[in-house]
This record gives C-alpha cells, sequence and structure tokens, in this order.
C-alpha cells in the first residue's frame, strides 16, 4: 500500500511518530511525506488527495491540531472521502463502511500510542462494494460526478 503523510507544524510531533511507524510496516510499500513548512493544512490536505485520485498513492493520513481541518480540506477533492477518527470503531468503519481513502487525526485529542493502534484498524481495514454500504457510496459518486 502506498501512503502520503502530512502535517502542518501543530500536527508534526503526532506525524513523525505515525510516520516512523508506518514505514517500518509490511502493508506499507512506500511513505510520501507532503509536510512542508510553508504549506498551510488545507495546501497539503488537498495535495495528499490529490495524489490519491491522481493514482500517486492508495491512503493518506493527515494530522493537524484537531484532525478536523485537514478533513474538510481533503474533502473538498472530488472523489476524495476523507474522515476523522480517534476510536477503533470509527477508525476500521472509516474504510469497511465508508471506503474512506483518508484517516484524519488531532495531535492535541489523541496520544501517539493509541494513534498508532488506529493506524492498524485502519490499514487492515477493507470496502466491501457487495455489502450494505456500497449502494450508499455509489450514491456519493454519483452525486460528485454531476
Amino acid at each position: 500500500m502506498r501512503i502520503v503523510i502530512g502535517a502542518p507544524a501543530n500536527g508534526v510531533v503526532l506525524k513523525d511518530a505515525i510516520r516512523t511507524y508506518v514505514e517500518a510496516s509490511e502493508r506499507v510499500s512506500t511513505v510520501v511525506d507532503v509536510s512542508d513548512a510553508e504549506l498551510s493544512y488545507p495546501a497539503l490536505s488537498i495535495r495528499a488527495a490529490q495524489m490519491i485520485v491522481d493514482g500517486e498513492a492508495d491512503r493518506a493520513i493527515l494530522v493537524c491540531g484537531t484532525g478536523l481541518g485537514t478533513a474538510i480540506a481533503a474533502n473538498k477533492v472530488r472523489g476524495i472521502r476523507a474522515v476523522t477518527a480517534h476510536d477503533l470503531v470509527t477508525a476500521r468503519g472509516a474504510v469497511e463502511n465508508y471506503d474512506a481513502q483518508v484517516l484524519c487525526m488531532g495531535q492535541n485529542v489523541i496520544a501517539p500510542a493509541y494513534a498508532l493502534l488506529l493506524v492498524d484498524a485502519w490499514l487492515d481495514a477493507r470496502h466491501d462494494p457487495a455489502g450494505a454500504y456500497g449502494p450508499k457510496i455509489d450514491e456519493i459518486r454519483d452525486y460528485e460526478a454531476r
């Protein structure tokens, strides 16, 4: 799996912990860090999301203070489903139910050790388009296509 990761200044500590963790994971083939001190959270979030749409990455992990701003910005990219998750149920369900390609977390909200558990759940999760949520994701895609 190819992962893009990024954070503005208020998320860099947690992002660095996550980056080290995913770089060591056998599930991850490539990690690209789009963090840049000159970029705002919207700019880096949009850049990461666009890399997924362009086929350069499979998923992204974004970190800011709360995880909310990065999710809002990433969701502006057509075809992206970005979620903020701070518990195992939502991290796993983000992919299994909603086929979310972007996981957003807040450095001010979650401890690094717990964030790594969420990353594990998120990396392991798979979406089944034939499942109960498949038609709902199709509805979202159809709306976006207009």
